[in-house]
């Protein structure tokens, strides 16, 4: 029996709960600096998979892939540009057999690192590399693509119009919002919330909300704005494990999974449909989060 799309299941009035952080795993299985991560789905599936199977047994209802990274851009600093698709097949694959036929892959997008305005490449460039890693995410099992830790509408659009126009996936596109000192939130290319989610609805996008760059707490603030700009959106959050502090050289997250699950209401309340975790985000998160919510 071929499973609900996640909108259907979101329309039900049903929230979700996604995954936790990916990077963190992979270097405590010993990933270095300087590695690529997302060629770990070739060369080292067995931990990569673990760490799919980690957040399905927390109950996670949907987890990522282990492509954030594996666009033709990204990895051709690794001189693994020809290896597209086979990275990207090979991390959906991982992530499809963990979680099984009930639940979902959101096979992982993220940015490419260039950008538009500084004529490092152009819309159709954006777009072709999107395309290319989008089909491959597809063919290795992902129910849906998460577009995520987005800042620019010109880079996030040719991501939605490549996964739409040539799959059969559902689009979630998350921003990245940092709070200013004028209490507003702006991603890096200085974009609100309602101008990042407006762009990307206007090109087609399933679902929209906020990734990274913030803890729980204030990803509270981001949805309340999003709700109120777009009553009937569907909207995912993937907050950090609070904001990182820099102890003896390395990034410190605060944010305990009691400290997580205790925000998740007021989270909800604001407008969340889907809640999942990032930077620095485990299992243990996800778990709480998931008891919170079905409380």
């Amino acid at each position: 029996m071929t499973k609900e799309r996640i909108t259907e299941v979101l329309k039900s009035g049903r929230r979700l709960v996604s995954d936790g952080a990916w990077g963190t795993f992979l270097y405590q299985k010993g990933l270095q600096a300087g590695d690529c991560p997302d060629e770990w789905s070739l060369t080292h599936p067995a931990e990569v998979q673990d760490i799919a199977r980690s957040y399905i047994a927390a109950g996670a209802d949907m987890i990522e892939t282990n492509s954030f990274g594996a666009n033709r851009f990204k990895l051709e600093h690794f001189a693994l540009q020809d290896k597209v698709a086979a990275i990207n097949e090979a991390a959906a694959r991982l992530s499809r057999q963990a979680a099984g036929d009930d639940k979902y892959v959101i096979a992982s997008i993220g940015p490419t690192g260039k950008m538009l305005l500084m004529g490092d490449v152009t819309a159709e460039e954006f777009y072709d590399c999107f395309k290319e890693q989008a089909t491959a995410l597809e063919r290795g099992g992902a129910d849906a693509a998460c577009i995520e830790t987005m800042s620019d509408a010109d880079e996030a659009v040719q991501a939605i119009r490549a996964v739409k126009e040539n799959t059969q996936l559902e689009v979630i596109a998350t921003f990245t919002f940092d709070k200013t000192a004028d209490g507003g939130y702006y991603t890096m290319m200085g974009l609100t919330p309602v101008e990042a989610v407006g762009s990307a609805l206007k090109a087609g996008a399933d679902i929209v909300g906020a990734n990274c760059g913030n803890g729980m707490e204030r990803m509270i603030e981001i949805v309340e704005i999003i709700r109120a700009a777009f009553p009937e959106v569907y909207i995912l959050v993937h907050a950090n494990a609070g904001l990182p502090t820099l102890v003896d050289g390395q990034s410190v997250f605060p944010e305990t999974p009691e400290m997580t699950a205790s925000l998740v209401p007021a989270l909800l309340a604001a407008g969340a449909n889907i809640i999942g975790g990032c930077c620095g985000t485990t299992p243990a998160h996800i778990r709480a989060i998931k008891e919170a919510i079905n409380v």
